[in-house]
C-alpha cells in the first residue's frame, strides 16, 4: 500500500479530508448496516434535532503505525462503551459497541494510505459522532439519527516537545452536579468555548474548573482530565461524577501502578492540595499528557516544583511508557491494542 504524498513532519492538529468515511442511519427503530462513502457532506433538515436541541455526542481516538509496521488502534472498545453511555444520557439509540469497533476498523482500513509512518510523530485521528437527523420542533428526542466516522492525519500536538503550560482557575462552572459532565456531549464543549477563548486572550493555555457545588475541589479542564504527582511519587487523579472518564487517564492509572510501581489514588482532590504536588498535567487523546508548570488563582501564582522547562520526571516516565505501548515499543496489557492491518 502506497502512502499519500504528505509531508508528515509538517502536519498540524487540523482537518484534512481523507478518501472514505463510515455512515449508518437509524430509522424505524433500527440501525442500518452502514456503508463507506466518499461523500463528506452531511445533508439534514433545517429543523433537525441536532440543530434545534443539540442532540449530539462524539468520540476521539487514534490509529498508529507501530515499530513493526502494523496499523493499530488503542482501546477502541472503551470509546464504544463511553459513546453508549453518552447516547443513553441524551436519549439517543446506542450504536452497538461491537459494530462501533468494526466501523472504526473499516474506516481506518479504507484510509490506510493516510496513516502516518512510524517515527513521524504523526497519527491518524478518528472521530466517531452521532446526531439527531429528522425534523424536531417540540422539545423531545429525535426519531432518526446518523452515526458517522471520519478520520484525518494529524501531527504531534506539541511540535518540538511538550513544554509545561500555564493555566488559570476559572470563575465559570464546566458542569453541574448530576448534569452531563460525565459524557462526551457536544453541548459540554460549546459551553466551554467562551471560557477557553477568554483564557487564551488573557495568556493562559487552559482553564482549571472547580466543582460547581462547593468550588473547593479540582475537576478537569474543558477537554482533559488532571493528573498530579505527590512529592513521594504517588499518582493522584480527581474523582467526580461530573468528570469525563478519560480513556487516557484510566490507562495512565494502570501504567503508573503496573509498569512504574507507583501508588495510585483516584479520589476527590481539594484545590488547597494543589500547591503541595510535585508535578501536574492534563491528559487526553490529542496530547497524551500536557505538563502544567503554573496555575494562577485570581492573580496568585502556584508554581509546580517540576518547573516551566520540561515535564517532571514521573510525568515523563508515564508519557514515554504509554506512548511506547501505543506505538508497539512496549508490550501492552491484554486487549489494549486492536490490530487493524
Amino acid at each position: 500500500m502506497e502512502k499519500k504524498n504528505i509531508d508528515w513532519s509538517s502536519l498540524g492538529f487540523g482537518y484534512i479530508k481523507t478518501d472514505k468515511r463510515f455512515v449508518a442511519n437509524f430509522k424505524n427503530g433500527a440501525w442500518e448496516e452502514g456503508v463507506l462513502t466518499e461523500d463528506s457532506n452531511v445533508v439534514i433538515s433545517e429543523c433537525a434535532g441536532v440543530l434545534q436541541y443539540a442532540q449530539t455526542c462524539f468520540e476521539g481516538l487514534k490509529a498508529y503505525t507501530t515499530e513493526d509496521g502494523k496499523i493499530v488502534c488503542f482501546r477502541p472498545d472503551l470509546n464504544a462503551s463511553r459513546m453508549a453511555d453518552s447516547c443513553k444520557r441524551l436519549q439517543m439509540p446506542v450504536f452497538p459497541e461491537d459494530k462501533f469497533v468494526e466501523a472504526v476498523v473499516e474506516t481506518v482500513k479504507a484510509n490506510a494510505a493516510y496513516v502516518p509512518p512510524f517515527g513521524s510523530g504523526a497519527t491518524l485521528y478518528i472521530r466517531p459522532y452521532m446526531f439527531g437527523s429528522n425534523p424536531v420542533i417540540g422539545v423531545k428526542p429525535a426519531d432518526e439519527y446518523q452515526f458517522r466516522i471520519f478520520c484525518t492525519p494529524v501531527g504531534p500536538y506539541f511540535k518540538g516537545g511538550a513544554k509545561p503550560i500555564t493555566i488559570r482557575v476559572c470563575d465559570y462552572d464546566r458542569a453541574a452536579p448530576h448534569g452531563t459532565g460525565h459524557i462526551k456531549a457536544g453541548l459540554n464543549y460549546a459551553m466551554s468555548l467562551y471560557q477557553i477563548v477568554d483564557a487564551h486572550e488573557q495568556g493562559y493555555a487552559e482553564n482549571m474548573y472547580l466543582d460547581a457545588a462547593t468550588r473547593t475541589k479540582v475537576e478537569e479542564t474543558g477537554g482533559a482530565n488532571f493528573i498530579f504527582i505527590t512529592k513521594d511519587g504517588t499518582f493522584v487523579t480527581p474523582k467526580s461524577d461530573s468528570i469525563l472518564p478519560s480513556i487516557t487517564r484510566r490507562s495512565l492509572m494502570i501504567v503508573a501502578e503496573k509498569y512504574l510501581g507507583m501508588k495510585v489514588e483516584h479520589r476527590e482532590v481539594y484545590f488547597d492540595e494543589v500547591k503541595d504536588f510535585a508535578e501536574a498535567g492534563l491528559c487526553g487523546t490529542a496530547a497524551v499528557i500536557s505538563p502544567v508548570g503554573k496555575i494562577v488563582d485570581h492573580g496568585k501564582e502556584i508554581l509546580i516544583p517540576s518547573g516551566m522547562e520540561e515535564m517532571g520526571p514521573w510525568t515523563k516516565k508515564l508519557y514515554d511508557t504509554l506512548t511506547g505501548i501505543q506505538m508497539g515499543k512496549i508490550e501492552a496489557p491484554e486487549g489494549w491494542i486492536k490490530e487493524i492491518m
